[in-house]
């Protein structure tokens, strides 16, 4: 905004004694409207990763061990929907993140999928398939991960043995740090997967094994170099190799779950674990359910086993030898043996939300690194998981990178920190923004926004400095701060007449001057708004400066929140309507309803700007309470009826019916 109000309040808290005033008026104050808003620094626990998820976006096991799997990370991220654009990528040099859309059928029928190192190959959301192809991971090579693909059909009919053709869904051969995770693996032509001559540091996880004679075979050396994890897959409709580990230094094997194994009457080739060779294998808390010779050991292998449950089960139930133990190596969860086979068969294979998640700075060295690393027109919601600590830069989200979750990852929004510190002056209010959000359909969790340019500090004709400023639609702030002064929070649009949607819920908000501003229909829900004292005894400022469209019936909507303020009584305004350019068109929306107003509210507390009457806007309240909802002759109410009309579902909805309030 160009608006600025000389006067400037004395002195600016650090953040943390911010923060901590904040924390401790909540603690004094009854939350009364508020109702079921969490204190300002309690990361609500209902928006974090469901406790039912079973998967991790970091390798486990073997896999994590002597530097870890990471696959592409670091890398762009792309997504394929044909065979070309799959093979070129997969055999690039440089590291990839390689999203699979939708079914790639594979040409000529069987073939390979070569992949290099340092690649992630990822299907988005369950529906990721490789059709009569191969993916096939070449001597040396390294660091990759496979991850919820769904690879299947390239039977050759009437070859049940898979003698006549190599039509595996994975083979690899002496290649090291490889995870395998959440896969369905069908009716191929040989092998489902063969991990094969040395390989090492390799993790097998929640995948499953289905309607296929040999499903998972490992070893084809003389060699015993090869560690592998292989927990919570679930094999199904197979006959043999569930797995057979051949020559491994160390086979770790624990809550997998074999079942409905093809009856054939077959004395020998018709089994479970084999632990073959010189192979050391443990297997601890697995369920066999219908399986003949459930798990059995060479004289020269050796096998324990711990905990598991044998169901219909016949034949051999070998174990001998000490084997190894798996807790020298790395640190795991059991689930117990009787839960298994309902564990594994919910949430092996590909998931819906399974997706990708880009880690700052582990994988990327910046939050804007890993938003250029998302593909344009991303279609599937891709996470960008930012670490506890402070970022001094400015982030842009464009236009062309939707679906973008940036989350902080730590307990409060208060770990994690994005924040720089220019003013007006020095590029424009745009330009100040420490964060822009133009594209559509963003959400951002468990973070604080900061721009700390201090302006007590400092002498200059623009003061204005963004924490945030958003353009795109659809965009939700949850369990996140915004800390500034002047023009903190820009809620806008492309254009005066199309109409952008934000909803903010348990959010901290501060600032003086016009600090929630802008075109765009927004919903503040259940959050906590700072007045900050610029140490005047009559005006420290406005909350508000709405420019809504006037074709736009929903401008700003404050609702079941509380403003706070430390201003002396009668000294703040909550908002002036503001008409960019002197735009007529631009006529403020704003209703403050059911909310805590503090004393520092004056009793007239909309007022005019720039020659704009407030009385031409569209200024209202309902329902308010507190020492600042004394009512007067110049606070317009809205009556019972249409404060029916006016609610967080109407505000939001818009054409497409969104309702993101509705999650909680």
């Amino acid at each position: 905004m160009t608006q600025h109000l000389r006067s400037k309040r004395l002195q600016r808290p650090g953040h943390g004694m911010v923060l901590a005033a904040v924390l401790g008026l909540l603690a004094a104050l009854s939350l009364g409207a508020i109702g079921q808003a969490r204190a300002v620094e309690k990361a609500p626990a209902d928006s974090r990763s469901a406790p039912a998820d079973r998967w991790s976006d970091r390798a486990h096991g073997f896999a994590s061990l002597a530097g870890g799997t990471t696959g592409g990370a670091g890398g762009k991220v792309v997504t394929v929907t044909d065979q070309a654009a799959l093979a070129a990528y997969a055999a690039a040099e440089e590291p990839y993140v390689i999203r699979v859309s939708g079914a790639i059928a594979v040409e000529p029928f069987g073939s390979d999928i070569v992949v290099a190192s340092n690649k992630t190959i990822i299907g988005v959301g369950g529906t990721g398939e490789i059709v009569h192809g191969e993916l096939h991971l070449n001597p040396g090579t390294h660091n990759v991960i496979i991850r919820n693909l769904t690879i299947r059909d390239s039977y050759v009919e009437g070859d049940w043995d898979g003698k006549t053709t190599d039509f595996d869904a994975i083979q690899m051969d002496t290649v090291d740090h490889v995870w395998i995770d959440h896969n369905r693996f069908e009716h191929m032509g040989d092998g489902l997967l063969d991990i094969r001559k040395d390989s090492q540091y390799v993790t097998v996880s929640y995948n499953q094994f289905r309607s296929h004679n040999k499903a998972f075979g490992i070893g084809w050396t003389t060699n015993v170099l090869t560690q592998i994890t292989i927990d919570h897959n679930w094999f199904t409709g197979t006959k043999q190799r569930n797995p057979s580990a051949d020559n491994c230094a160390y086979a770790h094997l624990y809550n997998n779950y074999l079942s409905a194994q093809v009856a054939d009457g077959d004395p020998v080739w018709t089994y479970g674990n084999w632990s073959r060779g010189r192979t050391k294998m443990v297997i601890e808390s697995s369920y066999y359910d219908g399986v003949q010779h459930p798990y059995q050991a060479d004289a020269t292998a050796e096998l324990v086993q711990r905990g598991s449950i044998l169901k219909n089960t016949t034949g051999r139930t070998d174990a001998w030898g000490t084997a190894f133990d798996p807790r020298s190596f790395y640190a795991y969860r059991l689930d117990p043996a009787a839960a298994v086979p309902s564990l594994v068969s919910r949430f092996s294979g590909p998931q819906q939300r399974i997706g990708v998640t880009l880690h700052v700075p582990g994988d990327y060295p910046s939050v804007q690194a890993a938003v250029d690393a998302v593909p344009d027109q991303n279609a599937v919601p891709v996470t960008i998981a930012v670490a506890p600590g402070t970022y001094r830069a400015k982030v842009y989200i464009p236009a062309t990178k939707p679906n973008i979750v940036l989350q902080g990852t730590g307990q409060r929004r208060s770990d994690t920190v994005i924040v720089y510190d220019t003013p007006a002056e020095y590029g424009g209010s745009t330009g100040s923004a420490t964060v822009r959000i133009a594209a559509n359909d963003v959400t951002a969790r468990h973070l604080t926004f900061s721009n700390d340019f201090d302006e007590a500090a400092v002498e200059l004709k623009g003061e204005q400095a963004l924490a945030m400023k958003t353009t795109g639609d659809r965009i939700v702030f949850e369990d996140t701060a915004f800390l500034g002064n002047q023009d903190t929070l820009m809620t806008d649009s492309p254009k005066l007449d199309v109409i952008s949607r934000v909803y903010l819920r348990d959010a901290y908000i501060e600032g003086d001057v016009d600090f929630v501003y802008g075109r765009a229909t927004t919903v503040i829900d259940r959050s906590v708004i700072r007045a900050l004292s610029r140490g005047s005894d009559s005006n420290n400022g406005y909350i508000t400066a709405a420019s809504t469209w006037t074709g736009n019936p929903y401008g700003f909507l404050i609702t079941r929140s509380k403003i706070v303020s430390d201003a002396p009584e009668q000294s703040f305004h909550l908002g002036r309507p503001w008409h960019p350019g002197g735009e007529p068109a631009a006529v403020a929306q704003v209703l403050i309803r059911d909310t805590v107003l503090p004393a520092a509210v004056k009793s007239s507390p909309w007022t005019d700007m720039s020659g704009f009457s407030w009385k031409d806007a569209r200024f209202t309240e309902y329902r308010n309470s507190g020492p600042g909802a004394a009512p007067s002759a110049d606070r317009p109410q809205l009556d019972a009826a249409a404060a029916r009309t006016y609610t967080v579902a109407n505000y939001l909805k818009g054409a497409d019916g969104w309702a993101p309030h509705t999650r909680h």
